[in-house]
């Protein structure tokens, strides 16, 4: 059983149209493991419930079995003897029994009704306009094919556009509850589990039972028996046609090639042939197109970068995925050696910029006033790890974040000036404020300076 941790405003978004006096309709839907099916039955507990999940097999077999499902839940032998070639009966009998009671019905992996029978997303219409929306019930509409789900439900061209009443593309995890799930972590060893399972509750439980990072990766990624061995085969097969071709992206990309020219460069195919490719990566919500946050047309910015937004699948695509043939040859000691030697430097200290990225959002209880916060890079590879700044004044924060074991000195404060003036904005009015995350700490003349320097801040994360 996973473990339940946060969900807040997912919890209160049910609860809420549980609550609602109206027809409550939900559509819940994001990546697999990610805890959607944890998250109604959390959200099911003390309150009647049907709990249907539909399987790969044809329309008939559901529709039995979903039968069958009812009449136990209803503890009704009549149904259960009925041979039914249509649903509505069902659904029929469903709204009659909320008439004693609030019902949550709940159909997860619903689009593979849609893949049976293309003609379901009307089936399901029909019964929720003249049966579910006049009867007690709450409907939730489950699904972990983003793309099924997208065109099934939520498209403008799908029958049941425009009936829910709300909907929960459910997230990983964000890393500041990362800590509920073991306790007994330092907040080293969570950043560098992090960094494999990002925020997918599955995953974390899988490395919780190992402190030491290198041998949870061995038991549970490198070994060609464990869970996650080839679990992003799992996650992309389903969704898109040509394998083979999302691979070489996601492999070019969690290589270090972020740009588009760099991308058709390494894979030595037109630029203009990739585009569909990185569209539907981005639909599926696997990588994004970033920016510097200074810009104010993302969409025609020539400085886009792709990145891999889930943490496991970088770390597949960046250790597993280039070595399984060594791997699969018995090689897998020369792996976990790669993987020593480059996990800290070439992982780890990415996913620890993007952790100080979102706690850099505590700022603003510093007093300082600003509403944008991201990365920013401009000419001649110059990068800067945080920028925040407010664009309706004059006060912008550059940030820097060192994961080492080092502690970091007044060069590092000299470094990033340099590089903030490089940010052509408001030059002449501007407010500077300088953040420097370090995983180690500061050198006794960086803390004094900042001590005496109202615009230095120094941070450490903490547990």
């Amino acid at each position: 059983m996973e473990l339940f941790v946060g969900r807040e405003e997912e919890l209160e978004t049910l609860e809420n149209e549980y609550n609602s006096s109206s027809p409550a309709f939900v559509v819940v839907y994001g990546r697999r493991r990610v805890g959607k099916t944890t998250l109604i039955n959390h959200f099911c507990e003390n309150k009647k419930s049907i709990y249907y999940l539909a399987t790969e097999e044809s329309e008939f077999e559901n529709r039995n079995a979903f039968k069958d499902l009812v009449s136990l839940e209803l503890e009704d032998e009549l149904l259960s003897s009925a041979n039914l070639d249509t649903w509505m009966p069902i659904f029929k009998r469903i709204a009659e029994e909320s008439k004693k009671e609030r019902i949550v019905l709940v159909i997860d992996e619903f689009q593979y009704l849609g893949k049976s029978n293309k003609a379901f997303p009307s089936i399901m219409q029909k019964a929720w306009d003249e049966i579910l929306s006049k009867a007690n019930v709450m409907l939730i509409l489950c699904g972990s094919l983003i793309n099924m789900m997208t065109s099934q439900v939520l498209n403008y061209d799908s029958p049941l556009y425009g009936r829910r009443t709300a909907q929960i593309k459910l997230k990983q995890i964000d890393f500041s509850y990362y800590h509920l799930f073991d306790e007994t972590l330092n907040l080293d060893q969570q950043i560098m589990q992090y960094a494999v399972t990002g925020g997918v509750p599955k995953y974390i439980e899988l490395f919780s039972k190992d402190k030491d990072i290198y041998k949870a990766i061995k038991k549970n990624v490198l070994s060609l028996n464990s869970f996650l061995y080839a679990e992003p085969e799992f996650l992309l097969q389903k969704e898109v046609s040509e394998v083979g071709s999302y691979y070489s992206i996601l492999k070019t990309i969690a290589a270090g090639n972020y740009k588009l020219s760099k991308i058709a460069t390494y894979l030595e195919v037109a630029q203009s042939k990739l585009t569909s490719y990185l569209k539907v990566l981005v639909d599926l919500d696997i990588i994004e197109r970033e920016v510097p946050i200074t810009e104010e047309n993302p969409s025609k910015s020539k400085m886009g970068l792709y990145k891999i937004k889930d943490n496991f699948i970088v770390f597949w695509f960046k250790f597993i995925y280039p070595n399984r043939g060594l791997l699969e040859s018995g090689k897998g000691q020369y792996v976990e050696d790669k993987i020593k030697k480059n996990f800290i430097d070439n992982h780890v200290s990415y996913v620890y910029e993007d952790i100080c990225r979102e706690d850099a959002w505590n700022l603003l209880a510093n007093g300082i006033p600003f509403n944008r916060l991201g990365r920013w890079w401009g000419a001649k590879d110059v990068e800067i790890d945080i920028l925040a700044y407010d664009s309706n004044g004059e006060d912008i924060v550059f940030g820097e974040c060192k994961y080492s074991k080092n502690k970091k000195g007044m060069d590092v404060l000299m470094s990033l000036k340099e590089k903030a003036k490089s940010v052509k904005w408001k030059t002449q009015s501007r407010r500077e404020y300088y953040c420097i995350y370090s995983k180690s700490g500061f050198t006794d003349e960086l803390i004094d300076f900042a001590s005496k320097n109202s615009n230095v801040i120094l941070k450490q994360l903490s547990l």
